[in-house]
């Protein structure tokens, strides 16, 4: 293990020169002692899981000023690489569902077809049924001033100035309610949450028609996440883990940009503004992802 000693003792010498001890790299990192130990002596059995090693890893370097991709690039071959063996429950289930998928596909494609043809047939009966509405109240309209103009100059017989007054009063106040115009307020545009690339372990989303951004991260099992603002500077960062420390909620409404870096995807669920967003590349596929989150505000 020549070259996990090697990578042991550069991390190990860098945190010396930044005068840091374990107990306060792990106050800095939220890793647990034991691992910053396994990291620096080259024993990573002792992590939660593979896909730990190179958060973990990835972390102590930031935290005492090395580069993580040229410790990554240099030492790559002797770092675990993730396997399905860790992840063989969330497997199974995705091709469950892909199974199932192809056997209902069929179905799904004729039911809005169907669906379609009823709503187009049932939007000409609505249309037929007003026409016939319109055309029996316009015969009605017809012949009714006839008969009114009638019964008005056989019953009333009262045709003093006061009684003129108010038919012309009933008469105005008729036409204003005939011209009064229902006004509809503006409806805001519902939220958008779009992906406009997807590449690899890398996405980038697009945020519209919010006027707040609330990020909410939530661990359905145990993950590490870091959260960094359009500066590069780590709002949160650290471990969320199921039934103790599982969501970290951040308020980002004043930045443009934010990503997200979710250590084990799998079992990471990410919301804005209480929408969930889906991932564009799929945990199965990449379990490290880096998301970036543009905030594209409404006032621009």
């Amino acid at each position: 293990m020549l070259f996990l000693s090697e990578l042991g003792n550069r991390l190990k010498e860098a945190r010396l020169l930044k005068g840091l001890s374990l107990d306060a790299l792990q106050e800095i990192t939220k890793i647990q002692k034991r691992y910053l130990i396994g990291i620096e002596e080259g024993n990573f059995s002792s992590m939660p899981g593979k896909f730990y090693v190179r958060a973990f890893i990835k972390q102590y370097a930031e935290a005492v000023g090395l580069e993580p991709e040229v410790l990554f690039e240099e030492f790559n071959s002797e770092i675990p690489n993730i396997v399905s063996d860790d992840i063989p429950g969330h497997l199974s289930r995705v091709q469950t569902r892909k199974s199932l998928s192809d056997n209902s596909s069929k179905v799904l494609d004729i039911l809005p077809k169907v669906l379609i043809s009823i709503l187009v047939i049932g939007a000409f009966v609505f249309v037929w049924y007003l026409l016939a509405q319109k055309n029996a109240g316009n015969s009605t309209n017809e012949t009714a001033p006839k008969d009114k103009q009638e019964v008005t100059y056989e019953e009333s017989t009262d045709l003093s100035p006061n009684n003129n007054e108010q038919q012309e009063e009933k008469i105005q106040d008729n036409s204003t309610n005939e011209k009064e115009e229902v006004i509809e307020e503006p409806v805001a545009p519902d939220q958008e949450l779009v992906v406009s690339q997807a590449n690899k372990g890398q996405s980038i989303y697009e945020l519209k028609n919010a006027d707040k951004f609330l990020l909410k991260i939530v661990s359905t099992g145990e993950t590490w996440v870091n959260i960094k603002n359009s500066k590069g500077e780590s709002v949160f960062q650290g471990m969320l883990i199921k039934g103790a420390t599982e969501s970290q909620t951040v308020d980002l409404s004043q930045e443009t940009e934010v990503i997200v870096v979710a250590g084990n995807s799998i079992a990471t669920e990410i919301y804005v503004n209480d929408q969930k967003l889906e991932y564009a590349v799929s945990p199965t596929d990449e379990v490290r992802q880096d998301i970036t989150i543009r905030y594209v505000k409404t006032n621009q």
